[in-house]
């Protein structure tokens, strides 16, 4: 398929729109196991949503096309709880200039907690919070609260979990090599857990050593390397 990147994105907003389009309409009971799946899921979907943005930033959601690429990075930063696109672009190209280093804006010598603190301060503003309690009270006008809270709230406070976890604090804590000029480490290679983790972010040192290579590229890089080494 020659525009691989166009559809990856296409699907996850697609999928992410449609699924919480219907969650927002399903009927809640909490002895219910589908309704902790279907949370669980809706998290997932989100994370791929920022996942699109952050391969726009690096200029490969849409390689062939500058402006979509970057039409495409801005609306999935937007929906993305109101991310400001410049300001993520600005920030990862100095994370991975400077990573693991004081200039790094994602990087914090601590433990998970207050690196997750300081990672949440480094992006969100007072804006964004304004703009998703404006959303919220419009939306509860429309579609139950409850609903909006386990299907739209939770699942984007679990998906920036989900990516400080896998996509920074496992790859960058801790010591590493000299050698290691990237200062990221992998998980082991399991394509399956990768992508359920944090689509194929888990293989972060392939991420640094190649971040022209979008997501749905990550597990071929990953057994590149394993090959050289």
């Amino acid at each position: 398929m020659k525009n691989k990147g166009i559809f990856y994105a296409f699907t996850i907003i697609t999928l992410w729109a449609l699924s919480l389009t219907y969650l927002l309409h399903y009927k809640i009971d909490f002895y219910d196991p589908l309704v902790y799946v279907f949370m669980l899921v809706q998290t997932h979907l989100y994370t791929g949503i920022f996942i699109t943005a952050h391969d726009s930033i690096h200029g490969v959601a849409v390689p062939n096309n500058k402006l979509v690429n970057k039409w495409i990075g801005f609306f999935c930063a937007t929906i993305f709880a109101y991310n400001n696109y410049e300001k993520l672009s600005r920030k990862h190209h100095l994370h991975h200039s400077n990573v693991v280093t004081e200039e790094d804006p994602d990087y914090y010598d601590g433990n998970f907690f207050r690196w997750y603190l300081k990672f949440a301060l480094e992006y969100i503003t007072i804006w964004q919070i304004i703009l998703m309690a404006i959303t919220y009270n419009l939306l509860k006008l429309i579609f139950p609260m409850e609903n909006l809270i386990v299907f739209w709230e939770i699942p984007a406070i679990l998906s920036t979990l989900q990516l400080f976890y896998f996509g920074t604090y496992i790859p960058h804590r801790g010591e590493h090599e000299l050698a290691d000029k990237y200062k990221a480490r992998s998980q082991k290679n399991n394509h399956f857990v990768a992508f359920i983790t944090c689509y194929y972010f888990g293989y972060h040192h392939e991420h640094h050593a190649y971040p022209y290579v979008p997501w749905w590229q990550l597990a071929a890089a990953k057994e590149k390397e394993d090959a050289l080494n």
